[in-house]
């Protein structure tokens, strides 16, 4: 029998990934010494979990946990993000989307689940859980901008606005979030999708992965096309008795909530971490930041980021 062993392109975790060859079928080694539990085990318990529920993930051929590893199945090579850059009209392709986030949020999840010995119990969102992840902003976007006494006194005012606005998202945390839905998560082989990078799945806000793929800033939507996948959205999924006002409240705060996590993340990418090529995605970041703060509900958090941060200097700032 013959194998052949290729390492493959990863991506923000501390995970490793190897395509093996043998007799001519593929399969995908998953690697991980830094957060294993999270990168092995919870990943192939969330597939485990989404292919029950018909939705297309990796399923687990292997375990060697002790190894730091695990064998899935290979869902290809081509990403929708592949599929999708170069084509003009995106939205068919991008309501496809939208009906997959629709089809997970209706998986009903218990409260654990078993893989061998392991017991896996799913989070779930909270104010103190939303900061964490917006605090990267502070901790390691504004870390690289600012003087680190101004930096304290800028997070002091800024997250006190922000539990204001988080207390007034509309809908509870009662639904499975993906948690990075987006298009280079999503793997397209024979016409047939696939997701991959599970591990961080939450029981969260409905609109959570719907802002995570709208605004994503790997790929540029016009407004006009990402206003009609919210309404596609509102139309077609289990919200679509409620007020379109509400869902784009909630829509328009999970992702400024997002983005602000992700300026911080891929600074973090950087530093920490050595991979670079996260900063060029930015600039974008503040556009989508900026589009979204044009709500209303932002007024007080527009006043004190405009009066304690130099916004020109960070909006055009992509080398760090």
């Amino acid at each position: 029998m013959k194998y052949k062993l290729k390492k493959i392109s990863g991506d923000a975790s501390f995970r490793e990934f190897y395509r093996l060859g043998k007799n001519n079928k593929t399969s995908i080694i998953v690697s991980a010494k830094k957060e294993k539990f999270k990168n092995l085990i919870v990943y192939a318990v969330v597939n485990k979990i989404l292919n029950i529920n018909k939705v297309n993930a990796p399923k687990l051929l292997s375990n060697h946990y002790i190894n730091n590893m695990i064998e899935i199945s290979d869902l290809g090579e081509k990403s929708f993000y592949d599929y999708v850059i170069s084509k003009k009209n995106k939205l068919n392709d991008y309501k496809s989307l939208v009906k997959l986030i629709i089809k997970v949020q209706k998986i009903k999840v218990k409260k654990s689940y078993k893989l061998g010995k392991f017991k896996v119990k799913f989070l779930k969102y909270s104010l103190n859980y939303l900061h964490k992840e917006s605090d990267l902003f502070f901790d390691w976007y504004l870390k690289y901008c600012l003087r680190k006494k101004k930096i304290s006194k800028i997070k002091r005012l800024l997250r006190k606005e922000l539990t204001k606005i988080y207390k007034k998202l509309k809908f509870s945390n009662n639904t499975f979030v993906h948690r990075d839905f987006h298009v280079s998560n999503i793997m397209l082989k024979k016409k047939k999708l696939g997701l991959i990078d599970s591990q961080d799945a939450i029981i969260g806000n409905p609109l959570y992965d719907l802002a995570s793929l709208i605004d994503d800033v790997r790929i540029k939507l016009p407004s006009n096309l990402q206003n009609n996948l919210i309404h596609f959205y509102h139309k077609n999924s289990k919200l679509k008795k409620i007020c379109i006002e509400n869902l784009k409240n909630d829509f328009d705060i999970l992702s400024v909530q997002r983005n602000l996590k992700i300026l911080g993340i891929f600074v973090r990418l950087s530093k920490r971490d050595g991979k670079n090529n996260y900063l060029k995605f930015l600039p974008y970041t503040w556009v989508l930041l900026e589009r979204r703060l044009k709500n209303p509900i932002f007024k007080n958090l527009n006043i004190l980021m405009n009066k304690n941060l130099p916004i020109k200097k960070l909006r055009k700032l992509n080398k760090i």
